[in-house]
């Protein structure tokens, strides 16, 4: 049985405490909110922090609610009630498909949305959908708070911009206007269970005239970082809805990726399903825009 190594325990009162804790410990301190990855890597000794900040209860980062014309989601909040949330339904249903999507319910009842953003694992279940909702992430510190797109936070395996001293404390999401619809397929041998050999998030919003006026396409675990597939996005604006433009933004998209071979799958293979999924994910966002209407 393996065991956790010792650590200082820290429950701060506020998201304000919680900054000047991990302001003060600097790199010695880790953030623990749903404890799926950290404490099993702690457990097999590859992290060893000398103190846990235990931020997973605290209200502030807690809770969906609308703003305005936009969607805010506490860091904290579980994945488990984001895929329950009528609001994330109606609204996001491409979030909502990703979020039922992350491990099984024991997980999905511990984990965060905001550990799944922080973790940055290229094969991620929910940056893709809130990239392709246009989200963005708001980074707090003990004096300071900025905002960054979603798009532009990863840097790469593990690799966040987040900073030591700061915690993730929201992700902000425009409510789409208009018809809309956003599609969300992961390919893994074991569905839920799997880590994702290719997972792609296709959101797209329609004109008057039936016309795609806006499209973003966004792969994952074929490149270091969820990617948006530009390529894909230019095919679909301004064009009519059909299988064969789906068909042939898929290929798109299939250029824009950049797999690895390794144990799950080869490269060739990732890339032959990015267009396959991609197609797929584009009639389902069109299906969910049609029901709609």
């Amino acid at each position: 049985m393996l065991l956790l190594p010792k650590f200082q325990y820290h429950q701060p009162v506020d998201l304000k405490e919680a900054c000047e804790m991990l302001a003060s410990m600097g790199l010695e301190a880790r953030l623990l909110a749903g404890g799926t990855d950290l404490l099993v890597n702690m457990k097999k000794g590859v992290e060893s922090p000398e103190h846990l900040v235990s931020i997973g209860e605290l209200g502030e980062l807690q809770g969906i609610h609308q703003d305005g014309d936009v969607l805010k989601i506490g860091a904290c909040h579980r994945v488990a009630d984001i895929s329950s949330s009528q609001l994330i339904h109606e609204n996001f249903p491409g979030i909502a498909l990703g979020a039922e999507s992350l491990g099984s319910p024991p997980v999905r009842n511990l984990a965060t949305v905001g550990g799944n953003l922080v973790t940055a694992s290229p094969a991620a279940d929910l940056p893709p959908p809130l990239m392709a909702y246009g989200a963005r992430v708001v980074l707090r510190a003990s004096n300071s708070e900025r905002t960054l797109e979603l798009n532009s936070f990863f840097l790469g395996p593990g690799q966040t911009q987040i900073q030591p001293h700061e915690i993730l404390s929201e992700i902000i999401i425009p409510i789409p206007l208009g018809a809309s619809g956003c599609g969300y397929l992961k390919l893994g041998t074991r569905k839920a269970l799997e880590i994702s050999i290719v997972n792609v998030a296709a959101f797209i919003s329609m004109d008057g005239n039936g016309l795609i006026d806006n499209a973003r396409v966004v792969l994952g675990s074929v490149a270091p970082t969820p990617i948006r597939s530009h390529r894909a996005e230019m095919m679909l604006k301004g064009e009519k809805p059909s299988s064969k433009l789906f068909e042939e933004a898929g290929k798109a998209a299939l250029i824009d990726s950049n797999p690895i071979d390794d144990f799950r799958a080869s490269a060739a293979y990732r890339k032959e399903m990015v267009a396959v999924l991609t197609k797929r994910a584009l009639a389902m966002a069109h299906e969910q825009i049609r029901v709609k209407s």
